[in-house]
């Protein structure tokens, strides 16, 4: 029964690899390429400065762009470097000499320093684009411990008696 299975085994194996070789199995060739688009994006900056913000405090900025280029400018996707920077882009392809923004928000419940990326995916013909933010976020201060209460004055007294 043993050698009836193994023998079984190396016949499927076999008639797999066998199949796999076949020279009538080509593989199809690479679609087409695409045009190069003639749609630019030009960023107003390329970098934001929070400076000092408090913890809890607004976290939001803007990037405006252009479309410098011929054709419509789509961007496919915005993407954080991590969960604490999330990018709002538009959604609608912004037309040649348009402009569109892009807003970024930072959870600024994290202290500390802020260096973060937002990578912006288009059409355009001179690639991604790499956006940066930075700052630092001050922790919220320390909420001041409640004042005891002290004796009330009058406190009645023990009577010994």
């Amino acid at each position: 029964m043993k050698k009836l299975i193994l023998t079984f085994g190396l016949v499927a194996g076999l008639t797999m690899i066998a199949n796999a070789q076949d020279p009538h199995n080509h593989n199809p060739a690479p679609p087409a390429s695409q045009p190069a688009s003639n749609a630019d994006i030009k960023m107003d900056k390329m970098e934001h400065d929070y400076g000092t913000v408090q913890q809890g405090g607004d976290g939001v900025c803007e990037f405006k762009f252009t479309n410098n280029g011929k054709d419509p400018l789509v961007i496919t996707n915005c993407q954080g470097s991590c969960g604490c920077t999330v990018p709002e882009c538009p959604t609608a392809p912004v037309l040649p000499g348009k402009t569109g923004t892009i807003k970024v928000k930072y959870d600024t419940n994290r202290p500390g320093p802020i260096y973060k990326t937002v990578t912006v995916m288009s059409n355009a013909k001179s690639g991604n684009v790499v956006l940066t933010i930075k700052g630092n976020v001050n922790p919220k201060p320390a909420e001041e411990a409640l004042p005891q209460n002290p004796v009330p004055a009058g406190a009645p007294v023990e009577k010994k008696g």
